[in-house]
Formats: structure tokens, sequence, C-alpha cells
């Protein structure tokens, strides 16, 4: 009998993050969950296994090397390895301010969490995802992190000129690429996903969106076969400019 995948999403207690547990879950794929709260990520844990879904909690700050520290050998105890990770978990702050207006230590918050936090969870895990025959890492990014599409005055969302949450994501599509530049000729597939404007607690549930829809190109991404593209920038339509 094959070994059931197994699959880390940070910020996974609610929204994006616990409707990409279900549906890697129904999949098969023994579910990691990650949350700052250990009671909400707990809560989620035991809906994912009245669904008969294998589901542990982890206890994973990502702007915490510490509790990093801890998650990865949680994981690496309980797995040996881990088949992908789902970097999900994601702040926005007072995005209505001007960027002329911004405070630059909101800025420095936003970037902990979107893209620093990203980087040393990457790196703290990979060790476990070369142990994985087919590692794969989703950043979840979004379309306003598209400099092509902030640059459109027709885009959809052009009116919203967030400074911190839009820039941030620019910056976690950069370290997509260079991250899968570096592992292009291994096993790993490394791409970022536009899950689309979302009802979501992060946004007070205004997104036309809906968790389910969003979360299809993240397990996409998730699931890729070896012929799969890595570096890249997808929605579930195909490609994002970046």
């Amino acid at each position: 009998m094959s070994h059931a995948k197994t699959v880390l999403i940070t910020g996974a207690n609610k929204g994006i993050g616990y409707e990409t547990a279900q549906q890697l879950g129904r999949q098969g794929y023994i579910v990691f969950i990650g949350a700052r709260d250990e009671s909400r990520g707990q809560t989620a844990v035991d809906q994912l296994l009245q669904q008969g879904i294998e589901a542990h909690f982890v206890l994973l700050d990502v702007t915490d090397s510490s509790t990093i520290q801890s998650a990865v050998h949680q994981i690496e105890q309980q797995s040996g390895s881990l088949d992908v990770l789902i970097n999900n978990a994601g702040v926005s702050i007072d995005e209505m301010s001007p960027p002329s207006q911004y405070k630059v230590e909101n800025m420095r918050k936003v970037y902990d969490t979107n893209v620093f936090a990203v980087v040393e969870l990457t790196q703290q895990l990979l060790p476990l995802l070369q142990k994985s025959s087919a590692g794969r890492i989703v950043n979840v990014s979004s379309g306003l992190g598209s400099l092509t599409q902030n640059s459109d005055p027709n885009y959809e969302y052009a009116a919203f000129n967030g400074l911190a949450y839009s820039s941030s994501k620019a910056s976690l599509n950069a370290v997509t690429v260079m991250f899968a530049k570096e592992f292009k000729d291994t096993a790993l597939k490394i791409n970022a996903a536009d899950p689309g404007y979302t009802a979501t607690d992060f946004n007070g549930n205004t997104g036309p969106r809906s968790v389910e829809q969003a979360a299809t190109i993240i397990v996409k991404l998730a699931t890729l076969d070896e012929n799969g593209p890595t570096g890249q920038f997808f929605d579930e339509n195909g490609i994002v400019p970046w």
C-alpha cells in the first residue's frame, strides 16, 4: 500500500486554508493544520476528522521562529517527510490608507507574515519536502500582486491601491520565482496561486467568490504531476501576468 501524501497548510483553521484542507483531505492527503490559535486549530482538525479526513494540529505562528522549528520537528516525527507546503497565512493592515500616508511599521508587519515568514518556513521545510518524490510548494498570492494588472487603469480592482498588501504579494511572487529557479532541476515544483477576491473573514466576507472556488487553483497546483509547471503564477483560468 502506498504511503498517503502529506500537506501542511498555514493559516488553515478557517477560510480558504480550511477549504483547501477539506479538498485535499478528500483526495486522501494527510493534512497538517497550521494555526496560531490552538483551540481554533484543534476545532478545525476535529471537523476534518468527523469527515473521515486524517488531520493533525500544528501550532504555528509563521512570524515566530520557535514555532516554525517545533512545527518542522512535529511533522518530521509524525510523517518523516512532507509532500506539499501551502503558504496560505497572510495579513492585511489598513489598506485604505493612500501610499503617501501608509505607516511603515504596519508595512513591516505585513511583510513579516506575507513575505519573510514564507521564506523562513520554506527554508526550514525544504529537507522534508526534498524527501518527497514529488514535493510541491504553493504560495497563496493575489491578483493584487500583479504589477501588470496594477498598472492597467482598466483592471477590475484598479481603484484598490493598498501599498503593503499588494507590494507584499508582488514580493511573494518574486520569492516564488527565485526558489523555483534554484530547484528547477529537481522534483520540486513551486508556484504562486491567485485564489481571487473571496468572501472570508479576511475582508469582512465582501468578496464575490466562494472558498470552494478559491481553493480550486491551490489544490490544482498542490497536485501537479511531474510534467507540471514551476515558477509561475496561476488562477483557475490560467497564467496571471507578473
